[in-house]
């Protein structure tokens, strides 16, 4: 490190892992070496962790939702625009100040929601023959609500 100043970090170092709006769940599909779990971040990054044992992955699936869930603030409605395009909501960073019971409240409702819109969304195909554009917007928020 020489010549760098104190308080410096590594070249090598990269930024922390957030976990608000994160989520971990067994990974099913990934099958070369036993208890994987995958972690998908809000910024929908997938990482992949090996724990030891089955009870330790299970116990960090657990700890690290609980700790998502804790630091999850509802989300923002998305921006506004001029024009009529499809846009995310914005996930906020800052912890939740809601206790668990109304986070779990909010969740469950906006869980509703996002069903009803899925399915509202797909009852309103756009036309195979028109515009490019409106079919990749209808793709864009198609592929979100599944995600959501």
């Amino acid at each position: 490190r020489g010549s760098e100043p104190p308080g410096t970090p590594p070249a090598e170092a990269e930024e922390p892992l957030g976990v608000h709006h994160a989520l971990a769940e067994r990974a099913s599909k990934y099958t070369k070496r036993p208890h994987v779990f995958r972690l998908q971040t809000a910024d929908q990054r997938v990482l992949l962790f090996q724990a030891p044992s089955e009870e330790e992955m299970s116990s960090w699936i657990s700890r690290i939702n609980l700790a998502a869930a804790l630091l999850s603030s509802p989300p923002f409605p998305a921006a506004v625009g001029s024009q009529r395009r499809f846009a995310r909501p914005i996930l906020p960073a800052a912890p939740s100040r809601s206790p668990p019971e109304e986070q779990h409240r909010a969740h469950e409702e906006w869980m509703e929601r996002v069903a009803q819109e899925l399915f509202e969304h797909q009852r309103n195909l756009p036309e195979k023959r028109g515009r490019a554009r409106d079919l990749d917007e209808y793709r864009v928020k198609k592929e979100y609500l599944l995600y959501e």
